[in-house]
This record gives C-alpha cells, sequence and structure tokens, in this order.
C-alpha cells in the first residue's frame, strides 16, 4: 500500500512579500492530505513584512539576522537547526525545499511521494516557469530548466543513475538530513554542493516528472549576468571540493553518476573558454605582427556559428517536446527559439568574469503577478 508520509516544507525567503503568499496558497490547495504537511519559514534578513505574510498563511516563521554569513545555505541550516531544537525533526519523514518565488501544481506533493516512496532518499521535479515568455532572458532560463528535467534528468533517471538538484523544488529525507547533521552545504551553489556531495556518498537522487512546479526567472540582463556568474563560481567551487573523490570513484560502482557528475558543466564551460580565448589570441597575434588574420577570424567565427547551431537544435527539440508546458502563443513559441543561442552564447563572457572575479550571493527581487499556475 502507498505511504503517505509526513512532510515539512521548507522556504528560505528574503523580503519576498510579493511572492511568498502565492507559493503558501499553492501549497495549502495541494490533493494531498493538509494535516500532513506542514510549512517553515525562515525570513532571512528581512525588512519588509515576510514574516507578517508567512504568519497570516499558517506557516512556522523564524526570524533570522545575520549579515556575515549570508545566503540560502545559511538559512537552510538555521531552519533546520531550530525545528531540531524544538524536537520537531522526528515528526517529518522528509523536507520540501523551495524558494519563495515558487508556485506548485495541485498534484505536486502526491506526485513526489509516490516517488519517495520508490525507496529515494532525495527526489528532484520538474521545473517549469511562470514568466517564462516576458523576454528572452526569462525563455532562456525557462527552457534550459526544461531540458535539464527531461533530457538530462528523465534519462538518468531511466538508466538508474543518480539525478541532479537545480536550485529548487526537490525533497529530502529525514534520514539523510539526520546523516549529514542537518544542512552543511554553503557554497554558492548549494544545491550543486548539496547533489555532489550525495553522488560522491553513494546516494541516488531520484526525479519525479509528474511533480511539476513554477520559478520566477529574471528578465534584467544585469541581474541574470550576477546570477550565473554566481553559478559558474559556485560550479568552480564545487569541483574543487569534490573533484577529486569523484574522480576517484569513476570505475567503481557508481562511478558512471561520479563521471556524469563531473562531465555535467564544468568541462563544456572550460573548453569553450580555451576554443573562444586562443580564436581571440590568433587574431590578436595576427594583427600585431601585420600578418593575414583571416584564418584565425574564420576559426573564431565557424566555433560561434556552431556552437549556435548546436544550441538552436536543443531549442528547437526542447520546445517540440515540451510544447504543451510551454504556456505561451504558439507563434512566441517558434520566435523564442531563434534568441535561446544568444542567451546560451552569453554564458562565454559570464564564464570568462566568474573565473577572475570575486562573486557574492546578492537576493533577487521578485514581483510576478503571477499567482496562480497556469
Amino acid at each position: 500500500p502507498l505511504q503517505m508520509h509526513r512532510y515539512a516544507v521548507l522556504i528560505a525567503a528574503r523580503n519576498e512579500e510579493n511572492v511568498l503568499g502565492g507559493l503558501l496558497d499553492s501549497i495549502r490547495a495541494q490533493n494531498y492530505p493538509s494535516e500532513l504537511v506542514d510549512i517553515y519559514v525562515v525570513a532571512d534578513n528581512c525588512t519588509d513584512t515576510t514574516a507578517e505574510i508567512a504568519y497570516a498563511h499558517g506557516a512556522y516563521v523564524y526570524e533570522r539576522f545575520n549579515r556575515v554569513q549570508i545566503g540560502k545555505g545559511y538559512a537552510l541550516k538555521y531552519l533546520l537547526d531550530q525545528i531540531s531544537l524544538s524536537d520537531n525533526l522526528e515528526d517529518y519523514d522528509g523536507f520540501f525545499i523551495f524558494d519563495a518565488d515558487n508556485l506548485l501544481d495541485e498534484n505536486y506533493i502526491k506526485e513526489m511521494n509516490m516517488t519517495f516512496n520508490d525507496g529515494y532518499d532525495a527526489v528532484t521535479s520538474y521545473r517549469n516557469s511562470k514568466n517564462f515568455g516576458d523576454n528572452w532572458i526569462s525563455h532562456g532560463y525557462g527552457l534550459w530548466f526544461l531540458h535539464e528535467a527531461q533530457f538530462l534528468n528523465r534519462g538518468r533517471m531511466r538508466i538508474g543513475n543518480s539525478c541532479m538538484v537545480s536550485g529548487t523544488g526537490y525533497m529530502i529525507s529525514r534520514e539523510l538530513i539526520e546523516k549529514n547533521d542537518g544542512w552543511n552545504f554553503f557554497l554558492l551553489t548549494e544545491d550543486i554542493e548539496f547533489t555532489a556531495d550525495c553522488i560522491a556518498n553513494g546516494v541516488t537522487i531520484g526525479y519525479c516528472e509528474r511533480a511539476e512546479f513554477y520559478d520566477e526567472q529574471p528578465t534584467r540582463l544585469s541581474v541574470s549576468w550576477h546570477q550565473r556568474m554566481r553559478w559558474v563560481k559556485g560550479y568552480f567551487q564545487v569541483y574543487k571540493k569534490y573533484g577529486r573523490q569523484l574522480l576517484s570513484k569513476v570505475g567503481k560502482k557508481g562511478g558512471f553518476a561520479c563521471f556524469d557528475m563531473l562531465m555535467s558543466n564544468l568541462p563544456a564551460f572550460i573548453l569553450t573558454m580555451i576554443a573562444t580565448f586562443a580564436g581571440l589570441t590568433l587574431t590578436i597575434l595576427a594583427l600585431l605582427t601585420a600578418q593575414d588574420f583571416t584564418s584565425a577570424l574564420l576559426c573564431v567565427g565557424k566555433f560561434t556559428v556552431n556552437t549556435s547551431a548546436a544550441m538552436l537544435v536543443l531549442g528547437i527539440y526542447t520546445t517540440l517536446t515540451e510544447w504543451k508546458h510551454i504556456h505561451m502563443a504558439w507563434y512566441r513559441k517558434i520566435g523564442y527559439m531563434f534568441t535561446f543561442p544568444i542567451y546560451m552564447l552569453t554564458y562565454i563572457p559570464i564564464a570568462f568574469m566568474a573565473m577572475f572575479k570575486k562573486v557574492e550571493w546578492k537576493p533577487i527581487a521578485h514581483g510576478s503577478r503571477v499567482t496562480k499556475t497556469p
């Protein structure tokens, strides 16, 4: 028989008065017994009415003020520590983690519970976007997350490999929380750090494609630029911390998951940067020595065209296969496929800057008017 587990929902919110109510309403509207779901919000360094809104929606609220340990990882640790100190940790079988701007499909927890019953200690889900069609930036995020869910995590799930957590919309068992002595992931990308730690220690992360939630994406290039630079910097940090451990397990039991983790993002960034740097260097050297630089420019051009073509193909097949999940007019779906390569190409200068610039976590303001799932 299907076991109906008891869950706690954890939300780290910093000045999220504009969107938090929508998430809390979507949790309360779940097709899952409400007595089995409690909501915990940490109002992290807030200067607005985030805490009051959480109280009004029936959540357990903890206010945290710490200007030194800044970031989602520290907020989650604080929240779990408070639950543990209150002797409530053992009341729950699993813990959901969401960002305050998320919205849940009404069957989300029910579907995640079914996958949790299959024996996974962590489960991630289908990440959609509630402002998919705002502009080419939000569309770029949204299309990549759909690709990540359905063509990476679903494939991993089909072959029995570990999936990977992406930012928000995932669940962790109490046993894994206790094994890790709470939450101890504080790098710039705490989600990737958590994933790497799971894979390095033989924990398989499951994927539930039927559990759909909606995330708000940035629409301003300056905001997107800093966020993605933090992501790339975070990848560097994770590989520095776990790279040797993951590499040592390649070829052993569970080694393919370690190999998959090592190959997922960083090699693409590095190879792209090397190719770009080499092409530009050859062009500059040719100019300085008054030699013909046509061949160097041709190499740079071919690289850009080939990369753009690959991203266009990725965008096209993701759009076509996930057509019903992309909520905008059909002609806009088609038009935005051709801006997707531009979005992806902006990662090249972002990755260059992340290598040399100090990057810190910064909150992103959310204000989407979307309060219900499509």
